[in-house]
């Protein structure tokens, strides 16, 4: 057994503080948030660096959840990111369960998945083809054109051929056909995997902001990250939100305010969702990504 030399301890000591100074770099911000939404006007400007205020005050929350056009859009997100993911992991289990066993094309098919990881068509014609097949204006175009990842399909495909080839063959015998073995067999062993995968499509659906304002003419239609957008950049969020479909309170916070209690709305569901898909991130991407 190796003897822990004092080097040994002053590497470890070393690397807890760095690594803790690290965590709290990266909380810091929403600490700032967090404080900043709930603080008075006052206090804000009194305050250089504002981390805990003196007097909690929510008047924030309570005006963006009274308006409509930001319970819509978050509503509207939370839609997007649920049916979104469902058909991202629909589509691409399916067809990379498809490339993982011997079907006739099945490197071609490939190929012209990786084609799409190296070159794309761009913007313009994206565009085009979006508004050719009648997506322009509906929530299913920031689905469909992206429904598939080519590289989670590819890490995906790997999985499933490591799954030992005598689970495939015992089914076969037992009579079962590819559906059944997919449903049955294949799915339940790939939890993990789809779990990780699941979670990447699910921010990335939460995080949906160019193809919101690209596609979606009608503010009623905006994903959050649009709204928050709007919120951020102009200088009267409550004009952003829409005063028009204010619920006038009695009393009307400081646009610093509303601007981070938008942000940490928009944030705090998806850091809610991680920790329940954490257990499975690495184990699913480590495992679909080695080939044994």
């Amino acid at each position: 057994m190796r003897t822990i030399t004092g080097t040994d301890r002053l590497f470890e000591w070393g690397n807890a503080i760095f690594l803790a100074l690290l965590a709290v770099s990266m909380l810091f911000p929403f600490l700032y948030i967090f404080s900043v939404s709930f603080t008075t006007f006052d206090e804000f400007l009194k305050s250089d660096l504002l981390l805990w205020p003196k007097k909690w005050v929510p008047d924030a929350y309570l005006y963006i959840f009274h308006s409509g056009a930001f319970l819509r859009s978050l509503l509207m997100t939370v839609y997007l990111t649920v049916v979104g993911t469902a058909v991202n992991l629909f589509f691409t289990a399916t067809m990379a369960y498809g490339l993982s066993r011997r079907i006739y094309g099945g490197r071609t098919i490939t190929f012209m998945v990786l084609f799409t990881m190296l070159f794309s068509a761009g913007m313009i014609p994206t565009y085009l083809m979006v508004q050719a097949t009648g997506l322009l204006n509906s929530i299913w175009a920031l689905i469909l054109p992206a429904a598939i990842g080519p590289f989670n399909l590819i890490v995906i495909r790997q999985f499933f051929q490591n799954i030992p080839n005598e689970l495939y063959e015992a089914a076969v015998m037992d009579g079962a056909n590819d559906l059944t073995i997919f449903g049955r067999i294949i799915l339940p062993l790939s939890k993990p995997v789809l779990a990780a995968f699941c979670l990447f499509y699910a921010v990335g659906h939460w995080n949906t902001y160019f193809n919101g304002i690209l596609y979606l003419n009608d503010p009623r239609q905006w994903p959050i990250q649009v709204i928050l957008r709007q919120i951020v950049v102009l200088s009267d969020p409550k004009n952003a939100l829409g005063a028009a479909e204010q619920v006038m309170l009695d009393v009307q916070p400081p646009p610093e305010t509303i601007q981070m209690a938008a942000i940490l709305v928009a944030t705090l569901p998806i850091l809610i969702v991680y920790p329940f898909l954490q257990k499975h991130f690495a184990k699913g991407v480590l495992i679909g990504s080695i080939k044994g």
